[in-house]
């Protein structure tokens, strides 16, 4: 029985066992408290300013039985999501800009699961003030109108602006921006704007003034920094008129005259007077106030003063009339009012304008023939002129005036009293040019100076210039550039100059000449200034590319002007290349190249720029390459001995024939071809192949033998003949090298006659025939010393050959 108990007591224990072995116990975070960057997110606040993408928080928990948990964020549908959390970590990221403003909260969903259980918490997120915001103004920008007799330190405006942010940085105060002086002053916390203590508006003076208004906030933190933020507005105040400006006269001071043939009614003067307050003017009474001695009146609307009474009555010579304007109320009352005086004057009468005279009375038309450019301050004598004025005292004074073109002239006097002979005088001599004008049209006026009347006369005066050679020719151009191509005729036009000499008749007539070092070779036409090459001109650019010369143009009495002239011959392609004999036979040694060369006389590139190609090569192609640029001939990299050589060609002689090319660069080409000769060796060894017995020593010294005897023979020259086809240059055969240019003004010598000699190794191209040259060759040249050592190293091997077999 005991042990029965035993063995339930040891099965419960087991079922106990695996009864807490299933237990699973949910993870939790942990609770760190409101300023904990990690934990549970509970009571966790934000700047908004915090930047995007920085790492705000970390969640933290943990799970009982030690599971690894993970962490997870979501928010409620609808909403913005801001924040992204990693779920191994717990590392949670600002991905949205936050903005305090518009959302103040923010409620967050965080998890934490360990696989089995989750557990979610609801949390909110406060989003903390930064200063962010500007004032925002709620009434301006605004027009207000303003009586201008609104009182000093009156309030006339309430500025109102409201900033968002809290704290320091949602309070507001309000400054003016101008700093100068201002009539105007607001109070910086309440935004009440006034007209400055012991200041006034005046419509008169300004009728509308324009205020620009400052909101500031109290500054606060953002990013880190403190920051002040601020706005601003304008404010139009409009003046508003009221009548408190009196009537003001227009025009003063007022003379009025009276002359002795004035009748009552004439009309002596019109004052006028404007109410000052321009806003909403009255209409103006006038009246006298006092001296008008009850022998004048005046409109009471219009202002005008007239005579009542005839001039022998008036007892004064002089009247100081007071006129007073008053403003008339729209209920007809006279308020405000402004005084002038109007000085009036008792004179006689003018009735007698100036007049000009000539020698036959009466006169308003002179006219004078004379030279062009007369020495200054000259007097024209040709003109005889007298002006009167047949009334007295002040009614007698005029001015004199000339009026015309420019200040060629001046007139003397130019103030008279009754009577004056008139001079005129010449004031600037080089404005009197015929070239410009062949006649001078002069106004002479006289008007009097101190009457109302003003009486004035007028004279014409007409000057007929006569034309002198004053002017020598000139050139169109200080210098002329011409081009020319070197293969143009005798005769060739090169360049047309032109001057021209304003003056008339033979004066105007230009002859053209042209000397210097450089004309040599060109004439001009003298009357069509066209400039052209001699007859006998041979232009070359290779002998010679630039000229410069002067032309001269020269009218019949000898003035001259000077022009220089620069001509550029331009260069043709009208030579081939040419190779220079001396490399038409020559011997190579294996690993050394052998260098061609030709030469192009053409002056300018691409012409002269050549470009060398092996055309043929005998007894085999593939051996040689050739340097384009250079004219390096040399052996294909891969041959190195002669017995390569040898293996290519299979014959043992190892002289060669290439056919060369050298091409030049000009529009059209160019080309000539040569046979270059070339005897290839090893460093010092004979040139020869098979030399290994000593049959081959004797066929090679009886070869040797019988090649220089030959040689020492003369042989016929040969003549190289270059055959160009271009279309500037006819078919011609040149000489090389060529001839010198003729001696001007000789014609130039007739070309040699040409006869071809025998050719060797004619190879005919495209543009030309290129023979070679050989030379005859010295005794004791290199030729004999290679000959020497060839049949010293042959004896030696067939020594060392013997001494084998033995």
């Amino acid at each position: 029985m005991k042990n029965v108990k035993i063995l339930h007591l040891l099965l419960f224990l087991v079922f106990l066992h695996a009864c807490f072995a299933r237990a699973d116990f949910a993870p939790y975070f942990y609770d760190n408290g409101p300023y904990s960057h990690n934990g549970n997110l509970a009571l966790f606040s934000l700047s908004e300013d915090t930047a995007v993408g920085t790492q705000i928080y970390s969640l933290n928990g943990t799970d009982p039985e030690g599971q690894e948990v993970r962490y997870g964020i979501s928010f409620d549908p609808g909403s913005k999501e801001y924040f992204r959390v990693d779920p191994v970590s717990g590392n949670i990221t600002l991905v949205e800009q936050l903005d305090r403003e518009k959302q103040d909260s923010i409620d967050v969903l965080v998890s934490i699961t360990d696989g089995r259980s989750e557990v979610v918490e609801r949390v909110t997120i406060f989003v903390m003030d930064a200063n962010d915001e500007k004032p925002d103004f709620q009434n301006m920008p605004a027009i207000i109108d303003v009586l201008e007799t609104t009182e000093s330190g009156s309030s006339i405006f309430k500025v109102e602006a409201v900033d968002r942010d809290t704290g320091s940085g949602g309070s507001v105060t309000y400054y003016l921006q101008n700093p100068q002086p201002t009539l105007f002053a607001i109070d910086r916390f309440s935004g009440v704007l006034r007209i400055k203590s012991g200041e006034m508006l005046d419509y008169e003076k300004t009728k509308t003034h324009f205020v620009t208004v400052v909101a500031k906030d109290g500054g606060g933190n953002f990013n880190g920094k403190e920051q002040f933020m601020s706005s601003s507005a304008t404010l139009t105040i409009n003046v508003i008129d009221a009548q408190d400006t009196p009537p003001s006269f227009i025009g003063t001071p007022y003379f009025g005259y009276v002359y002795e043939i004035s009748v009552p009614g004439s009309e002596i003067f019109t004052v006028l007077a404007k109410d000052g307050d321009v806003g909403n003017p009255n209409p103006i009474h006038y009246s006298f106030e006092e001296g008008d001695d009850g022998v004048f009146h005046i409109n009471k609307t219009s202002g005008c003063i007239t005579l009542l009474t005839l001039p022998i009555y008036l007892k004064r010579e002089i009247f100081n009339i007071k006129v007073k304007a008053s403003e008339v109320s729209p209920e007809g009352i006279l308020l405000d009012y402004g005084l002038a005086t109007v000085v009036i004057r008792v004179v006689d009468l003018n009735n007698n304008p100036p007049t000009f005279y000539g020698e036959k009375g009466p006169q308003n038309m002179f006219e004078l023939t004379m030279y062009e450019h007369p020495p200054e301050g000259e007097i024209l004598r040709g003109l005889k002129i007298t002006v009167n004025d047949s009334d007295q005292g002040a009614n007698a004074k005029f001015n004199l005036r000339l009026i015309g073109p420019g200040r060629m002239l001046r007139v003397v006097p130019q103030t008279v009293l009754n009577e004056a002979q008139v001079t005129i005088l010449v004031e600037d001599s080089a404005a009197m040019d015929y070239e410009k004008n062949h006649f001078l049209t002069y106004k002479l006026l006289a008007v009097e100076i101190d009457t109302p009347e003003r009486f004035s006369a007028t004279a014409d005066i007409v000057i007929h210039l006569l034309d002198t050679n004053d002017n020598a020719p000139k050139f169109s151009s200080d210098y002329y550039i011409a081009r020319i191509p070197e293969n143009s005729p005798g005769g060739s036009n090169v360049v047309s100059v032109t001057a021209t000499d304003p003056d008339s008749g033979p004066w105007g007539e230009v002859k053209y000449s042209i000397y210097g070092s450089g004309a040599d070779l060109f004439l001009i036409q003298p009357a069509s200034g066209i400039i052209y090459t001699q007859p006998w001109a041979s232009l070359d650019a290779e002998v010679r590319s630039k000229y410069n010369f002067y032309v001269k143009a020269e009218d019949t009495e000898g003035k001259y002007s000077l022009a220089e002239v620069f001509v550029t011959v331009l260069d043709l392609n009208d030579h081939p290349p040419a190779f220079n004999d001396n490399f038409l036979e020559t011997t190579m040694v294996i690993g050394a190249p052998v260098k061609i060369e030709a030469v192009d006389d053409d002056a300018e590139i691409p012409n002269n720029v050549i470009e060398y190609a092996i055309m043929k090569a005998d007894p085999d192609n593939n051996i040689f390459d050739i340097n384009a640029d250079t004219g390096e001939i040399m052996l294909k990299s891969y041959i190195k001995s002669m017995a390569i050589i040898q293996n290519i060609t299979k014959q043992r002689d190892c002289t060669w024939s290439l056919v060369v090319q050298a091409r030049d660069r000009g529009q059209p080409s160019f080309s000539t071809t040569a046979v270059i000769k070339i005897d290839i060796t090893e460093s010092v060894k004979p040139i020869r192949c098979d030399m290994m017995n000593s049959t081959v020593l004797s066929e090679v010294i009886h070869s040797k033998y019988m090649k220089k005897t030959k040689e020492e023979e003369p042989e016929p020259e040969v003549v190289v003949e270059n055959v160009n086809y271009n279309n500037n240059v006819p078919n011609v055969v040149r000489q090389w090298p060529p001839p010198p240019p003729p001696f001007a003004p000789s014609l130039p010598p007739p070309p040699p006659p040409y006869i071809p000699g025998e050719r060797r190794w004619a190879v005919p191209t495209v543009s030309a025939t290129v023979a070679a040259k050989p030379k005859k060759k010295p005794v004791g040249t290199r030729e004999d010393t290679v000959n020497k050592a060839l049949v010293s190293e042959l004896k030696m091997r067939l020594e060392q050959k013997r001494m084998k077999h033995h």
